[in-house]
């Protein structure tokens, strides 16, 4: 995969972003690994903006790793500031899969009930009401029933 190129804009917004990021992956002494390539993909996979520490001293040695990483992952280099790189590549876009058979979830109800002689404060009570729950008119919480379908509608549908 080639190199993603950033404009100076978006380096600058993407380096700005990752000031407060820690490093995520680390590169020791054995260098860029198997391990550590999959290790920096899994990151940019799960934030898209990573930082990695890189525990060499030859300036010249980091570069070149910036540039394996940069190709085999398909990133584009944010920075390379001492010892830490940063990466950036764009998420993909995931969306969440829908379930069909969800239910309405549970949701706080205030009650209120009011005095008959009006000189006294009303009653204010939270109640929690599951998806299959429903309030009357009195202020109890009743088990909602299953609506009766037509026969009609039942014989169409089949």
């Amino acid at each position: 995969m080639p190199a993603l190129s950033l404009s100076p804009a978006e380096r600058r917004l993407h380096r700005a972003a990752a000031h407060h990021l820690h490093a995520v992956v680390a590169v020791g002494a054995d260098g860029l690994t198997a391990a550590v390539i999959k290790e920096a993909d899994a990151a940019l996979r799960a934030h898209g903006l990573i930082k990695l520490k890189v525990h060499s001293d030859d300036r010249a040695e980091r570069e070149a790793m910036l540039e394996r990483l940069t190709d085999e992952l398909g990133a584009a280099p944010v920075q390379h500031i001492g010892k830490q790189l940063v990466l950036w590549r764009p998420q993909p876009e995931t969306a969440p899969a829908e379930r069909e058979d969800r239910r309405p979830g549970p949701k706080v109800v205030k009650l209120v009930k009011f005095s008959k002689s009006g000189n006294h404060r009303p009653q204010v009570k939270k109640v929690t009401v599951l998806g299959n729950q429903r309030v009357t008119a009195g202020g109890s919480i009743k088990r909602a029933k299953k609506r009766a379908s037509s026969v009609k509608k039942t014989a169409q549908a089949d």
